[in-house]
């Protein structure tokens, strides 16, 4: 069996106390991205999440990054926000027509975010997962599901999931459920614990074990996309990075 690929990075881009602290104090804002994708081998687009973007932006990130990065995109939030999951359809076609397929090979997973609030309905979320589509612009698609209510912690949830061969998001937060289960040929891993008190945002301890944790992941040949996000989000870059090192 070949082992998987392991990506590393971060949510988003341009984050002002980034700069001076990740990004460099002479670095101008338009090189930011240029910059995070140098040293990152992945970034979330959290753009995505609230408003449509052109697809001359698309290109554009495509164009940044280098050979090998991907970006995974965050669905938008009318897709997912909404109380009967089987009326997305149309909100789904605006989101996947916008302009993904401008990013061509460094399209990652797509990322489903479900509200804490939200239950699981076998029926409907069923319904929806029916409504995304295996592949865009002759490019297969993957799905990770970050779902965040205890309900979905159910084996027919993860089993709708297997089906259709989606990554339940493997969420590293104190408030939302850890739901174990290989669902497809990928793990998508959030960490959202850090703490603004050490450099790195976490001991030495936890990064050695989440840099663990994508080397088994890998070694059963899923590929894998680990990012760090929320918590103390200025020690979010310093994260990724101490884990790319400790995988290099």
């Amino acid at each position: 069996m070949s082992r998987g690929k392991i990506r590393v990075g971060v949510g988003g881009w341009s984050f002002a106390p980034w700069r001076g602290v990740f990004y460099p104090p002479e670095l101008r804002q338009k090189d930011e991205l240029s910059y995070a994708v140098s040293q990152m081998t992945a970034i979330e687009i959290n753009a995505t999440y609230y408003s449509t973007q052109s697809p001359k932006s698309f290109a554009n990130w495509a164009a940044a990054a280098p050979d090998g990065f991907e970006y995974s995109a965050k669905a938008s939030r009318f897709c997912t926000n909404r109380k009967i999951l089987a009326d997305a359809g149309p909100s789904i076609e605006k989101y996947l027509g916008q302009g993904l397929s401008e990013l061509g090979d460094k399209l990652g997973p797509i990322v489903w975010q479900f509200a804490a609030t939200k239950k699981f309905d076998p029926q409907d979320f069923g319904a929806f997962l029916e409504l995304l589509p295996e592949n865009l612009a002759g490019r297969r698609l993957r799905h990770a599901l970050d779902v965040r209510n205890v309900s979905f912690d159910n084996p027919s949830f993860i089993e709708l999931a297997r089906t259709k061969g989606m990554a339940i998001v493997h969420n590293d937060h104190p408030e939302y459920p850890l739901i174990k289960a290989d669902t497809a040929d990928f793990v998508y891993a959030r960490v959202m614990q850090a703490q603004e008190g050490l450099e790195e945002g976490y001991s030495r301890t936890d990064l050695d074990k989440w840099a663990d944790n994508a080397r088994t992941w890998a070694a059963d040949g899923r590929d894998v996309y680990l990012f760090f996000i929320s918590g103390a989000k200025v020690r979010n870059p310093a994260a990724a990075r101490a884990v790319i090192d400790r995988l290099a």
